[in-house]
């Protein structure tokens, strides 16, 4: 299924296309380098084609790019797989990057939550690291989902943050994975 999502304000333009059953092929160009490396891994390992722009306020800071850019991709992921329906609707998964390990388990509920225990802060480049937290909690309240990213081990905070994109995509396909004997898994008969 292919989906689009757009927003503009005064700090950011963006544009979001996406096929949920793809191939993990991504185009993006957000204005901030790290985010547009963590948004190719993030399509490519959970085979969701991405399609992103985003011209933002950068000279400002990447802060408004980076939230804004999370908030338009989890709305045009609500548009691609609510109403929940035929899906195993839970996943998890743990992403090792060298030495750096970081654990993700997901709920696709349709309620909006962050765990999110990721001992980071400094930069990366010229990216402050604070950003991550940032863009997972308007990922998950905008999407929304049950977000849980939590660390292992590690000290590179590039291979890190890099393990936790990796283990969303991962822990999202497989919780998107097709079940037809699910029907809506839910106790409530409707998420």
């Amino acid at each position: 299924m292919i989906c689009e999502e757009s927003r503009t304000t005064k700090e950011t333009d963006i544009k979001v296309k996406l096929e949920l059953y793809g191939k993990g092929e991504t185009n993006i160009s957000t204005g901030v380098g790290f985010l547009d490396h963590m948004l190719d891994a993030f399509g490519r390992h959970s085979n969701i084609n991405l399609d992103i722009s985003c011209k933002g306020d950068v000279h400002i800071d990447d802060h408004h790019s980076v939230e804004d850019v999370a908030i338009v991709l989890a709305k045009a992921l609500h548009k691609a797989v609510y109403p929940v329906k035929n899906i195993e609707r839970y996943g998890n998964a743990t992403v090792v990057m060298d030495e750096a390990s970081v654990s993700c388990d997901i709920d696709i509920s349709n309620r909006g939550f962050l765990v999110f225990d990721l001992p980071i802060g400094g930069k990366v480049g010229d990216f402050d690291v604070e950003l991550v937290e940032e863009f997972f909690r308007a990922f998950a309240m905008n999407f929304p989902i049950t977000l849980h990213l939590v660390y292992n081990r590690g000290t590179n905070k590039h291979h890190i943050v890099e393990a936790a994109f990796k283990a969303l995509a991962v822990a999202l396909r497989r919780a998107l994975t097709i079940n037809a004997n699910a029907g809506i898994p839910s106790t409530k008969g409707v998420l």
